[in-house]
């Protein structure tokens, strides 16, 4: 059923890639950004919840379509405080796509020539699912997450 599938994607290959999960603005002030997006743009907003393993603290905005997750650093050595070195004020600094398969998509990804970030295994995310990060060279210049679905 070629039909069904993306032109760029060979017969017989399965689509790995679902619905964009959310998008992710690193914030110098969470408390600040969170008073944005809740008072002055009206959108509903998650309590804080801090991750530790991640080095951050993050906000989800919810949306009909997805979410917004804003990341204000969380401990030495956090990678979203190395982010905001770069960029004071904040910016986006990674979209996260659904995949079935964690797994399948990182053994197909490595096998192509992309680079998974760290051990290469998938830690917890702030959804309580598995999800890795892929460099962003690899990528246009875009810092990718995969969360299992």
């Amino acid at each position: 059923m070629r039909g069904l599938l993306p032109t760029n994607c060979p017969m017989g290959e399965t689509r790995m890639l679902g619905r964009v999960n959310h998008i992710a603005i690193a914030v110098p002030d969470l408390a600040a950004a969170t008073a944005t997006y809740r008072d002055t743009l009206g959108a509903t907003v998650s309590a804080p919840q801090a991750l530790p393993e991640h080095g951050v603290t993050v906000v989800f905005v919810e949306l009909p379509n997805t979410k917004v997750e804003l990341l204000e650093p969380l401990g030495e050595g956090s990678p979203i405080a190395a982010f905001l070195e770069k960029a004071p004020v904040g910016g986006m600094h990674h979209i996260c796509y659904e995949v079935d398969d964690i797994l399948a998509a990182r053994d197909r990804l490595v096998a192509s020539g992309a680079r998974v970030l760290g051990d290469g295994m998938p830690k917890t995310g702030a959804h309580g699912k598995p999800v890795l990060f892929l460099h962003p060279k690899d990528f246009l210049g875009t810092l990718v997450e995969l969360e299992e679905v």
